[in-house]
């Protein structure tokens, strides 16, 4: 295998292949009788390098490609897709789109966004840094984390191993509206999952850093130290007895909240009234110090773009003021089917944060656990025991015993419940600690009380 990992050499020249291959395909489907149709041509490449005890254990090149296009008999519609290029296989799938839209049956809420909600111009968001590294280069970077995980103590005994992953892509867009639109992307990361311990004490942790931009990511020997810290700490794992306490969600687990509010108050789920949040818009649904915050502009962001999914222009909006939800997160379709308009949510939210108007500049990770007092700081969550239509919350997780604001030991064999209702509601603080991860960002979260079934 060749160790260099071919690049896209001339991605300028390649997104003019692909706005012709959109406009062809546009006016096939016009040809052959389509009200409305919308293509997306994309193609994306990646390496990913994984090390184990210090040695090479998998090596993984992929390059994809695609042409994908629906197309609309009035409210009927219908989608194919193709990895062939060719004037010959567009036609085809053009051929296959239009044979399922004459087909099924109509739905009023089909249909393309409307021309005033596109994106005509938008903005470079510095969305694209690839990353010239070779499967050897990242196969060395991979075992350098290893090594630095393994040096902390002789009480890291094993690994599960470390990995790098690069990618980079680009992709057009276009619908029959008038929008035709593009652009490049990347992202990598960086991991290691160091093992403590022997027997049945065995304990396990990780750490990784991702980022659009190779640069931005952390250093290697410093996220290998940082993942054998946090196993090391899980040694005196114990369980606790059960009763209500505080929790405190640390701020990686903390973005999970804001992923649960998202899914809650997405339309896919009102719609269907498979959330606790139906027409819950206006009404209190966070503590009233608590702000959501949506912001799609923020260059270099993993959670930018300047259009969503389907071409329209998102919203840089406050999506929570003062508790209150301000919006949802809507599609063209599942806007149309709450008789609203879209809120360019296409394809998920983008770079939302939590954010209390209660934080000060000190309210570090120390100052958290100072405010927890005595109770339980939540590091891992394990299945998933989110009732969605009802809020019930149930999960099982690791953490540590908090007394006084000191941590005392690790916690194992235990279940945190509540309902996210009142979870949202009961957070009284938020860290200034704050932690992205992928399109959401927080600080750690400190909730009233939780149920916690222990020993």
């Amino acid at each position: 295998m060749n160790d260099n990992a071919e690049s896209f050499l001339d991605i300028p020249a390649q997104q003019a292949t692909f706005r012709q291959l959109v406009t062809d395909a546009l006016a096939y489907a016009g040809d052959a009788g389509a009200s409305d149709a919308a293509v997306e041509v994309s193609e994306s490449q990646g390496l990913s390098v994984s090390s184990r005890n210090c040695r090479i254990e998998t090596i993984e090149q992929t390059r994809d490609r695609s042409l994908a296009i629906t197309v609309f008999a009035g409210q009927r519609r219908g989608s194919a897709s193709t990895s062939d290029f060719s004037a010959e296989a567009l036609r085809k799938a053009v051929d296959a789109a239009w044979h399922i839209a004459r087909y099924t049956a109509e739905d009023p809420a089909a249909g393309l966004p409307e021309a005033d909600q596109l994106a005509l111009h938008y903005p470079d968001l510095d969305l694209h840094h690839p990353w010239s590294i070779s499967a050897a280069q990242a196969t060395r970077l991979a075992i350098r984390a290893e090594r630095a995980a393994l040096a902390v103590s002789p009480d890291i005994t094993n690994t599960e191993g470390a990995s790098v992953d690069t990618m980079e892509g680009h992709f057009v867009l276009g619908n029959s509206r008038g929008f035709l639109g593009g652009y490049p992307f990347s992202r990598h990361s960086l991991s290691v999952a160091p093992i403590a311990g022997r027997g049945e004490g065995m304990q396990r942790d990780y750490w990784y850093s991702s980022a659009r931009a190779p640069q931005d990511l952390a250093d290697a020997e410093e996220i290998g130290r940082y993942a054998a810290a946090r196993t090391l700490a899980r040694l005196s794992a114990r369980p606790i007895p059960t009763g209500k306490f505080p929790v405190l969600f640390e701020a990686p687990l903390a973005v999970g909240l804001l992923g649960a509010l998202v899914q809650a108050a997405s339309g896919g789920a009102l719609y269907r009234k498979a959330s606790f949040l139906v027409d819950a818009l206006g009404q209190s649904v966070l503590a009233d110090h608590l702000d959501v915050i949506e912001n799609p502009y923020i260059p270099g962001a993993q959670g930018s773009a300047p259009f969503d999914g389907e071409g329209v222009r998102p919203l840089a909006r406050r999506v929570v003021g003062g508790g209150l939800l301000e919006g949802y997160f809507l599609s063209t379709y599942t806007a149309r089917k709450l008789g609203m308009q879209t809120t360019g949510n296409a394809g998920g939210s983008h770079n939302l944060s939590l954010r209390s108007r209660l934080t000060q500049p000190g309210d570090d990770f120390p100052a958290m656990l100072r405010k927890l007092g005595t109770g339980f700081l939540v590091t891992e969550l394990i299945g998933q025991g989110v009732n969605y239509v009802t809020g019930d919350y149930s999960r099982g997780a690791f953490g540590y015993w908090v007394k006084n604001g000191k941590i005392q030991h690790a916690v194992q064999e235990v279940t945190i419940a509540g309902n996210l209702a009142d979870m949202f509601r009961q957070i009284v603080a938020v860290g200034a600690d704050v932690h992205a991860r992928g399109a959401k960002s927080s600080g750690s979260v400190l909730i009233e009380q939780m149920s916690i079934a222990g020993d």
